[in-house]
């Protein structure tokens, strides 16, 4: 009878050490993942948000972060971040079109883009170019210039700003920057 007494326990010990080691991890793998705080990079997923990620989504989520303060609202945010997409693929680069293809200004000059939004010379100082809320800044203020630019295709309001040789491409980058500030913009 004592066997079979410590027989039972054994199992039903067996039984528990078994059923918390099943419900334990089933309970952690329904926890809610963090939020993502564009504040905090921290939290940006590392798998990225449609492609893009680390110092791409930390670059937008300074995009998003100057233009609320400018009074920019979800619109506005992913016309920044659609140029930033467009310009520089998220990515703070200190050359522009001249080294990269030989690019040059209607008048033959040699283009003087750099940052995120490639910015030429008369945008700025390099460092004002070269810091991206600066450059976010100073993209926003010529956005908000614009007559109507909130009513204007969103492509052709970048390229009122940004004039490039053609209007329509940054269309390419709508989906992908309107996913990037919606994931962005959830509440920390």
């Amino acid at each position: 009878m004592l066997l079979l007494k410590r027989i039972l326990v054994s199992v039903a010990a067996v039984g528990v050490f078994v059923g918390l080691a099943v419900l334990i991890p089933l309970g952690l793998a329904h926890e809610k993942p963090l939020a993502i705080c564009a504040s905090d990079p921290r939290t940006f997923p590392s798998a990225g948000i449609e492609g893009w990620r680390g110092e791409q989504l930390e670059n937008a989520a300074t995009i998003m972060q100057t233009a609320s303060a400018l009074g920019f609202a979800r619109d506005g945010q992913i016309l920044g971040v659609m140029t930033a997409m467009g310009e520089s693929s998220l990515h703070n680069i200190d050359y522009g079109d001249w080294e990269t293809r030989g690019f040059t200004n209607p008048d033959g000059s040699r283009t003087t883009s750099i940052g995120l939004f490639q910015q030429q010379e008369w945008w700025g100082s390099v460092e004002e170019r070269m810091d991206p809320a600066t450059a976010a800044r100073l993209f926003y203020e010529r956005l908000g210039r614009v007559p109507d630019w909130a009513s204007l295709d969103a492509s052709l309001a970048i390229h009122r700003v940004q004039i490039n040789s053609d209007p329509g491409y940054y269309s390419r980058f709508s989906d992908d920057a309107t996913a990037v500030v919606d994931a962005l913009s959830a509440p920390c």
